[in-house]
């Protein structure tokens, strides 16, 4: 492939596959995340065509080394590939696959195009790395869901009360005053999320938590479902967002629910 542009020299950069779409007969549109301008539509032509040298380089959830246009205005272009690797595991389950793409599109929504996003190109190629190698996936999901709060403009308060500062005491969160608050401040609360401390524990933990020092994590599957209210309520009155493919998670965990558990096999008299 050699496509060129006016607007933009030849470089090489990093690149994650988000998703992509048909763009006439054989070329296709793909939204990559790069670590130079952030996530940018990249027109790839004849990428469709039998035989395409490209084609298996610009699937979903594959990362690796590209060459090509940068354009900071309309689309960029690959002209090349280089060294890149598929998320097999993720590809493969349901799961993984469902919580991978809500990841990709909540960085979708939290960041404008064409913006160099600095840590979070790393942050993201981690969490998809660490549920593609088996880590709890609605865990890694929700780590980078407290974490884009901040791009989304929320930035809660998780490390003092919100009111007073005290580190030394139980905690809630409160919609109200944008992080949480100290048992001496409940009353100024009423709505207040009435959150466990094992919960706000992780809440905490979460905001500052360095994917790359994560080697495993196990978390009580009580906890997993008072995290995920809490970041839901957080996320519908604060950030005012529902994607498509975090209602396919809440369908998912539905479904799971109305299975009944096996029964153990009885031995023959």
């Amino acid at each position: 492939m050699g496509v060129t542009s006016m607007s933009g020299s030849v470089q090489e950069f990093n690149g994650i596959v988000m998703y992509r779409r048909d763009y006439r007969e054989r070329d296709l549109l793909v939204k990559i995340l790069t670590d130079k301008i952030g996530k940018t539509m990249f027109f790839v032509k004849n990428a469709k065509k039998k035989g395409s040298r490209v084609a298996a380089d610009i699937l979903p959830f594959t990362s690796g080394q590209y060459t090509g246009v940068l354009n900071q205005d309309g689309l960029s272009f690959i002209n090349t590939t280089m060294e890149t690797t598929h998320f097999y595991q993720i590809t493969q389950d349901i799961v993984k696959n469902a919580y991978a793409t809500y990841v990709l599109a909540l960085v979708d929504s939290a960041f404008t195009d064409q913006k160099p996003l600095g840590r979070w190109f790393h942050q993201i190629y981690q969490a998809l790395t660490l549920i593609d190698d088996g880590l709890d996936a609605a865990v890694i999901a929700n780590i980078i869901e407290i974490q884009l709060l901040v791009p989304f403009g929320i930035a809660p308060n998780w490390q003092g009360c919100s009111v007073c500062g005290r580190t030394d005491l139980a905690f809630d969160y409160s919609l109200k005053y944008g992080g949480v608050i100290c048992q001496q401040h409940y009353h100024l609360d009423p709505h207040r999320l009435h959150v466990d401390q094992r919960t706000i524990y992780y809440l905490r933990r979460f905001s500052i938590l360095d994917l790359d020092q994560l080697k495993s994590i196990t978390v009580h599957p009580d906890t997993k479902k008072k995290l995920r209210q809490v970041i839901d309520k957080i996320y519908d009155e604060g950030v005012g967002l529902r994607l498509k493919s975090k209602r396919f998670i809440d369908q998912m965990d539905s479904w799971a629910e109305q299975i009944p558990p096996l029964k153990p096999k009885q031995k023959d008299d």
